[in-house]
This record gives structure tokens, C-alpha cells and sequence, in this order.
């Protein structure tokens, strides 16, 4: 029975991570400009390599491409098609490179908002370690003073 409380907690935390990620308007704009490119990609390399011989098969060929899997079932064979392949590869590598980004600034977060409720400091303990810098301040300035007035003594 202790793997399925491993199992529950890993799943538990997943679920939170997932729910802390959507927080993010970045990731939605992200995704859906994922999918805007791989539709538009797909569509043009339908319209200029005769390999690609339906749309699924370009929007299929152009999602592979972007997500670096490729199986290589779809294949451009012109000049265009595989300079559009190589363009949707570099935005690939873009994309991959910006979700670790917005998922490392997810997990961050969630332990920089843990760790602000663990050092929360309520309104009066702030005023009184102002007050207490403060008056450190004034003692350190005292010091200085007596430490000046006796150099000039000697």
C-alpha cells in the first residue's frame, strides 16, 4: 500500500503543477500559437510540395516537424517544402525552449509563494524592526562620534 500513496501523492502534485501552469497566460498564448503555426505550416506545405498529397498530411507533417518527433511518414521532397520544413523546426526548438521557460517559472513560483507564507511579517513586527534598525542607527552614529572625538585628542 505505500507505492499507492507515492502514486497518489505524485498524481496530486501533478494536478497542482498543471493547475499553477494555467495560471499563466503565456502558456495558453503559447499553445495556441502552436497550433495557429502548425495549421498554417501544414496548409502551405499542402500547397507547394507535391509530396504532401492531402491537408491532414501537411498539418500532420508540420506538427511532427514542430514537436521534433519525426517519423518521417510525410516527407517535402521540393526545395520549398523542406525550407519550410527547416523553418518549422527552428520554431520547433523556439517553442520547446519557451514551455521549459513558463514551466520553470511555475515551479519557482510555487515555491516562492510557499515561501512568502512561511516569512510572512505581519504590519507590526515590520514597525518594530524599523524601529529597532533605527535605533541601531542612532548608537552606531553615537559610537562614530565617540570614536572621532577621540582621535582629535590625541
Amino acid at each position: 500500500m505505500h507505492w499507492l500513496d507515492n502514486v497518489h501523492s505524485a498524481l496530486a502534485w501533478a494536478s497542482s503543477l498543471r493547475t499553477h501552469l494555467f495560471k499563466f497566460r503565456h502558456l495558453s498564448y503559447l499553445v495556441l500559437l502552436a497550433i495557429m503555426i502548425t495549421l498554417t505550416g501544414g496548409l502551405m506545405l499542402f500547397l507547394v510540395d507535391p509530396n504532401i498529397k492531402s491537408l491532414q498530411d501537411g498539418i500532420w507533417s508540420a506538427w511532427v516537424t514542430l514537436t521534433h518527433v519525426g517519423f518521417g511518414d510525410v516527407v517535402p521532397v521540393s526545395f520549398l517544402g523542406r525550407l519550410l520544413m527547416a523553418g518549422l523546426i527552428f520554431l520547433g526548438v523556439v517553442f520547446f525552449s519557451l514551455f521549459m521557460a513558463l514551466v520553470s517559472m511555475a515551479l519557482i513560483g510555487r515555491n516562492m509563494d510557499a515561501l512568502d507564507e512561511k516569512t510572512a511579517v505581519s504590519h507590526d513586527e515590520k514597525d518594530r524592526i524599523l524601529a529597532e534598525l533605527a535605533r541601531l542607527h542612532q548608537r552606531m552614529d553615537a559610537l562614530e562620534k565617540l570614536l572621532s572625538s577621540g582621535d582629535d585628542g590625541k
